[in-house]
């Protein structure tokens, strides 16, 4: 059973309070940019997971039914264990996850943001589970069955959406053993002191035990040291990649080359200046990216994306049902159209025409299977919609286009690297 797509609507009432909370104290916790490409990246991060789950899963699996020591029975006793192996053996996948580049280059997605609020807790590498389930093979060589595995492993990600707040202080003596939103907080900074930090799942003791704990002091920055500076979700999740490519171009030999994709974030050889450190940083000094090109029709972009949240949520619950190529057209129109949502945030010259080509689509698959009775009503409303989305979208192209190209609104004394 997925968990995650079962708690959707869960994230988005919660999501909902914590705006609303925010809005009666007037802070400013959410920007619309940020929360859609937070939330369309764990869209994302879903979406592709349909296709890589039977390959990802196959390895745990293979390994329980060929390779088991033993076969643990469906206890409480070892329900608890597993729960604390999980989590234990989460930390060490978390913490590698920020002290290998390769595994960075992935994980990094989830730290993007400059913002912190339960939205960006959907914030989710869509590349990250192709390597995090070779951290568990202890568990199916112990002999956890794959449905408890996945059952435990599922919870243990719910519980960390809560903790993506800042409208939660201090919580005392639970903050001895559980992760709490200030712990988290604390990971999720940029300031130097913070960065490494309190890599838990559910339980804080891993940190405590193995000397990666910071308790949360000074206010928080939050971010990566060298900012994303984009609302691309495929950039979002290629960009660390592109640039440990074009340092290992850089590099001389097979061994440099080879080391720049395992040592940590900053690494370079000497001759390349050698490794970087994460400069001061201060809320003061800090200058967000944003860029409002589409932000006045906010309208448009929040009805487009919960059109492709609703698509996507379908897709998750009738995936069964679907035929390979209606699953891979349904999967690729939803990236496609959070790709498109991304561009126009930017203002790019190619988003226009991608979002007339979205529409075009919609409208030609619904006439294609306008008198299908097995699309039953849906085509005709979907092409209905895509006439309304044409016209609706060109009223806007206008002001879109005199918007100008937006630029990073990042400086040099920001305090990055």
């Amino acid at each position: 059973m997925n968990y995650i797509a079962l708690a959707i609507p869960a994230f988005f009432l919660l999501i909902g309070i914590e705006l609303a909370y925010s809005l009666w104290k007037g802070r400013k916790l959410y920007r619309l940019n940020d929360s859609i490409t937070n939330i369309g990246l764990g869209v994302g991060q879903q979406v592709t997971g349909i296709f890589l789950k039977t390959a990802l899963f196959f390895g745990y699996l293979f390994l329980y039914e060929h390779h088991r020591l033993f076969t643990l029975e469906n206890t409480v006793l070892n329900w608890v264990l597993l729960f604390l192996a999980v989590d234990f053996f989460y930390y060490w996948f978390h913490r590698m996850s920020h002290q290998v580049n390769a595994l960075w280059a992935a994980h990094v997605v989830h730290h993007q943001s400059e913002e912190y609020n339960l939205s960006v807790a959907l914030r989710q590498s869509w590349l990250q589970n192709a390597f995090s389930w070779a951290f568990y093979v202890p568990l199916a060589l112990a002999g956890f069955a794959p449905v408890m595995f996945l059952t435990v492993s599922a919870f243990n990600t719910l519980y960390q959406f809560w903790i993506h707040t800042r409208t939660i202080g201090r919580m005392g003596p639970l903050e001895w053993v559980f992760n709490t939103p200030s712990h988290h907080r604390v990971h999720h900074g940029s300031n130097p002191k913070y960065i490494d930090r309190n890599h838990a799942g559910s339980l804080i003791i891993w940190d405590r035990m193995f000397g990666t704990f910071q308790e949360e002091k000074e206010e928080v920055v939050y971010g990566i040291t060298t900012p994303l500076a984009s609302w691309n979700p495929v950039w979002a999740n290629v960009h660390y990649w592109n640039d440990l490519w074009d340092l290992a171009k850089r590099s001389k030999g097979v061994k440099d080359k080879v080391l720049v994709f395992l040592r940590p974030p900053g690494w370079q050889p000497d001759y390349l200046g050698g490794r970087q450190y994460a400069k001061e940083v201060t809320p003061e000094r800090m200058v967000k990216y944003d860029s409002n090109a589409i932000d006045r029709h906010w309208a448009y972009v929040v009805v487009m994306f919960t059109v492709q949240l609703g698509i996507a949520t379908a897709l998750l619950f009738f995936e069964a049902q679907l035929s390979w190529a209606e699953t891979t057209a349904t999967g690729l129109y939803v990236l496609y159209g959070l790709l498109t949502l991304g561009g126009l945030f930017e203002n790019r010259p190619w988003a226009i025409p991608a979002e007339y080509g979205r529409i075009m689509a919609t409208l030609l698959v619904a006439l294609l299977f306008w008198e299908s009775a097995y699309a039953d009503d849906i085509m005709r409303y979907a092409g209905i919609f895509a006439i309304v989305n044409f016209f609706w979208f060109a009223r806007i192209v206008r002001q879109l286009r005199n918007a100008g190209q937006p630029t990073s609104s990042y400086t040099p004394d920001t305090g990055h690297t």
